[in-house]
């Protein structure tokens, strides 16, 4: 895991209320995609094959700081080549960023994500992509709480 910072980004709370502010899915993508423009640029040395995320369509990377003082935190950045996929990873960090390994395990993406009505308007290989980005953040989490960070 490698040592990266995260930059600040809506809280997934403010995300969700400017989803439901917006009234066309049409709409909504181009809210993902400005939040894809919120993310820093994944600096060349994090684009390695260890943070390179498996399952999905688009070049995907995630690279995770763990913060062990007490229980461990951890952070995440990342970047894509696909516009949509950089707003989807940015509620990512949204969600799962900044928190401890136990809260990370806790959280139900399916349900979290379900409140964006993501899955009825992504295409099944983005879908495929979001969840291995999922659970790519619950393994660092796994690994973080056995101390095998």
């Amino acid at each position: 895991m490698d040592t990266a910072t995260t930059t600040d980004y809506p809280s997934f709370e403010d995300i969700l209320e400017n989803f439901e502010l917006l009234d066309d899915w049409e709409d909504r993508y181009r809210y993902v995609i400005e939040l894809g423009k919120m993310l820093e640029p994944l600096p060349d040395a994090l684009r390695t094959p260890d943070t390179k995320v498996q399952g999905c369509v688009s070049q995907v990377w995630l690279s995770t700081t763990v913060h062990p003082e007490g229980v461990p935190r951890l952070s995440f950045v990342g970047d894509s080549d696909a516009h949509i996929v950089r707003g989807l990873i940015a509620i990512l960090l949204a969600i799962y960023s900044d928190k401890t390994a136990n809260e990370i395990l806790d959280i139900d993406a399916v349900a979290t994500l379900g409140k964006l009505h993501l899955n009825d308007h992504l295409t099944p290989q983005r879908s495929n992509g979001l969840m291995a980005m999922v659970t790519r953040i619950r393994t660092d989490a796994e690994r973080a709480r056995s101390g095998a960070a």
